[in-house]
């Protein structure tokens, strides 16, 4: 019988990634019966994914999970390596050797794409990289977004587009004392736009985002939000849809929908318009983003079912500006199966496939294993889905002793890898809380992994 996760031959497990499903992953395993030493891999500097990096510089609230993380981190059978990508300074190959299991769990990092024609235009971005930008992410901190025309386009309607259109109709003073990049606010404060639309292919009863997060587009310093009342129309099988008990979301965000339409004549600096049933045919100008091509859509289809389809009436949208909010999608990793039309990791309750068979040791959860779905509690169900096929395969995965990072210490530094542990980490956190407070922040982050690396060195 196999003595693998006893205290003579502990279950040595691998994550990749540090984001929220990483974590609720090292979580149950660690409140496992049984003995499990976890090593946490990321590819970045700092911990934590988008809660970090994706959740907006105004809702410090959602970045309190950050507290639980903590705490696992510090557990002693816990390990962070940060500044290490697997799949270029280690492969899965050297992991495998490694660790009786590992689990994928690094989320959804690139964009879907529009599609269409123009797309590759100056001034037409995604959504994650003025995200990414905006919160410091490293990947993107170089980009330029030109906010010197007054009209901006936001294709897609969650609450990814929500948080775009709120941080380009803020004023400074609402974003000065969030730990939004310092870069960021000095490009906003110079910021000429006057107008953004938020525009859907489908009907307010199908949008996504939430009316929490759409509540607060009407609670701006300077800006309207700006909705005709016509477009509040619904066909029968969207009154269905609304109707529908299991549907209280939607209704409340129509019920907020229409207290908008209802406001008076809109008097402030910015209007944010939200607009339904239109898609982006093509992108415009000579050089750079000049106008939006947008066709009107039906609705057709039973409740819950509906489909957008183009009715062949035509208008062009003036602007400078342009962000696609349509999804996330997960990247390939070299060494593991990859669904390219799903953007996901095949898998059989997280157990990575390759065509039909399950590949033995290697586990995935997140939003690679599921599409960018749920918010970030969302996880640790799934997570912890993952982890229960994970244990219960443990009869039958190689018992034999796994050295873990020790045995990837000498490898890492062969090929030059500065490894990043936690400790390291809570001296660049204390070194962005410092900064902040100077500015009158919760931190002021280090958007450069060589600036964060910096702070380690300066420490020794």
């Amino acid at each position: 019988m196999s003595n693998l996760g006893t205290a003579q031959n502990p279950l040595r497990a691998a994550i990749v990634g540090s984001g929220p499903s990483g974590f609720y992953a090292a979580e149950a395993l660690l409140e496992s019966k049984q003995t499990v030493l976890v090593d946490m891999f990321e590819r970045l500097a700092s911990p934590f994914g988008l809660v970090r990096s994706g959740v907006a510089p105004d809702h410090p609230k959602l970045k309190e999970p950050i507290r639980v993380y903590q705490q696992i981190a510090e557990s002693p059978q816990f390990r962070f390596l940060g500044n290490v990508t697997v799949g270029r300074d280690i492969s899965v190959e050297e992991l495998k050797g490694c660790y009786h299991a590992v689990i994928f769990a690094c989320g959804a990092e690139t964009d879907r794409k529009l599609g269409i024609p123009g797309e590759h235009l100056a001034g037409s971005h995604a959504a994650t990289e003025f995200v990414g930008w905006y919160n410091g992410h490293p990947d993107y901190r170089d980009l330029v977004f030109d906010l010197s025309h007054e009209t901006a386009v936001v294709i897609g309607q969650g609450n990814v587009a929500v948080d775009v259109c709120r941080i380009l109709c803020k004023t400074v003073d609402e974003l000065r004392h969030t730990d939004i990049a310092g870069h960021a606010l000095e490009v906003l404060a110079q910021s000429r736009i006057r107008d953004v639309y938020m525009i859907g292919r489908r009907g307010p009863a199908q949008a996504k985002f939430t009316h929490q997060e759409l509540r607060e587009l009407g609670e701006l310093a300077d800006c309207d939000p700006i909705l005709v009342a016509d477009d509040l129309e619904l066909n029968p099988a969207s009154r269905e849809e609304l109707a529908d008990r299991h549907n209280r979301a939607s209704s409340k965000s129509y019920e907020v929908l229409q207290a908008f339409a209802a406001r008076p004549a809109p008097t402030r600096h910015r209007r944010c318009h939200i607009q339904f049933l239109k898609s982006p045919k093509a992108l415009k100008g000579e050089g750079r983003l000049e106008r939006v091509v947008l066709v009107r859509n039906c609705l057709e289809g039973e409740p819950s079912q509906q489909v957008a389809r183009e009715t062949g009436e035509v208008e062009e949208l003036a602007c400078g500006v342009l962000f696609r909010s349509i999804g996330y999608r997960g990247a390939a990793i070299p060494g593991v199966p990859f669904d390219d039309r799903r953007g996901v990791i095949p898998n059989q309750d997280g157990r990575i496939i390759d065509g039909q068979n399950v590949v033995p040791g290697l586990y995935v959860t997140g939003w690679i294993k599921r599409g960018p779905t749920g918010i970030i509690g969302t996880n640790r169900a799934d997570s912890v889905a993952t982890v229960a096929s994970l244990l219960a395969d443990l009869p039958h995965l190689p018992a034999g002793a796994k050295s873990g990072a020790g045995g990837l210490t000498a490898l890492l530094q062969n090929r030059t890898v500065r490894v990043v542990s936690y400790a390291d980490w809570q001296k660049i956190d204390a070194a962005e809380v410092r900064r902040g407070a100077a500015a009158g922040k919760p931190r002021e982050k280090f958007t450069s992994v060589e600036g964060m690396l910096k702070v380690i060195v300066d420490s020794e």
